[in-house]
């Protein structure tokens, strides 16, 4: 079983004067999964994107770059060469020289977000963030992938602005990654950086079907003690917290879109669209076609 298997999905901003006087913009944002033994990075991305990771590169603006499946390498201006693993978070800086890639053998999931402007300069110059420290253990955090998938929906999205809403996501990111590097919350019991994969593996494959069992076996952890614990952090078993992630999506695609009911049914892998109809009545208490109307 292959988990984390969403496709590349990015997209690159216009910025107008309005949002440079609102003093946080941001220029891209978008996730890709690399798979073993791939070219990297995809060739898809702009020129002043795109890089060799032998010879490395200086951007002009600051990015967040979040791995959350795999491992790989970085080395950067004021860093050494030092091994990257899932949890952690780089910030990249502009003007500064960096380098990285992810491992050949295990690949790596990538989410990252571009932005400038004089807010992260006021930051950057009262030390909330240093090129002298651009790696940042925050351990495997569901919020955090939600906040970057959220990124890239509004991005594509391009409603009006978007990019005040984006300024205030980085904001959030931002926070969180200090707030989880500095207090290690993630190490506060032994089961939380576990399960917080499991859901970050879940909210990734949200139009798919996960064995339960395997996916307790990947992570290393027997069925029983995973059941146990993820019922314990997060008041759901296992199965019922991946229903109510199909239901969440359901929901957003219901009332943002006008995909047919019984393409959402497709999309979200429910075995037929009469039983998607029953399971989201009981789970919501009405109908989906209700829900869309409302």
């Amino acid at each position: 079983m292959r988990f984390n298997d969403f496709g590349i999905d990015f997209k690159y901003l216009l910025v107008n004067d309005r949002d440079k006087k609102f003093g946080l913009t941001v220029n891209t944002v978008g996730f890709q999964p690399i798979a073993p033994n791939t070219v990297y990075p995809s060739s898809e991305h702009p020129k002043n994107y795109y890089f060799n990771p032998n010879k490395g590169r200086i951007l002009s603006e600051f990015q967040f770059v979040y791995i959350s499946k795999g491992k790989g390498v970085f080395n950067s201006q004021t860093t050494k060469k030092q091994t990257i693993h899932k949890g952690q978070m780089l910030i990249l800086f502009p003007g500064y020289w960096h380098s990285y890639h992810p491992d050949i053998e295990s690949g790596w999931n990538e989410y990252y977000i571009g932005f400038e402007g004089p807010i992260i300069n006021h930051l950057l110059k009262h030390g909330f963030i240093s090129p002298a420290n651009p790696v940042v253990d925050v351990g495997a955090s569901e919020e955090l992938v939600s906040l970057f998938s959220s990124a890239i929906k509004i991005a594509k999205e391009e409603k009006k602005f978007s990019q005040q809403h984006l300024a205030g996501i980085v904001m959030h990111i931002l926070g969180m990654v200090m707030s989880l590097s500095e207090n290690k919350n993630f190490e506060a019991n032994e089961y939380a950086e576990v399960i917080e994969r499991a859901k970050i593996i879940m909210l990734e494959n949200v139009t798919n079907n996960i064995d339960i069992q395997q996916l307790a076996k990947n992570l290393g952890t027997s069925y029983s003690w995973f059941r146990k614990a993820f019922k314990e952090y997060t008041d759901y078993s296992p199965a019922q917290y991946f229903q109510e992630l199909k239901i969440r999506k359901a929901k957003e695609l219901l009332a943002e879109t006008n995909i047919p009911i019984k393409e959402i049914a497709y999309n979200l892998n429910f075995s037929s669209d009469g039983y998607f109809l029953s399971f989201f009545k009981k789970r919501v208490g009405c109908t989906p076609l209700e829900y869309r109307t409302r």
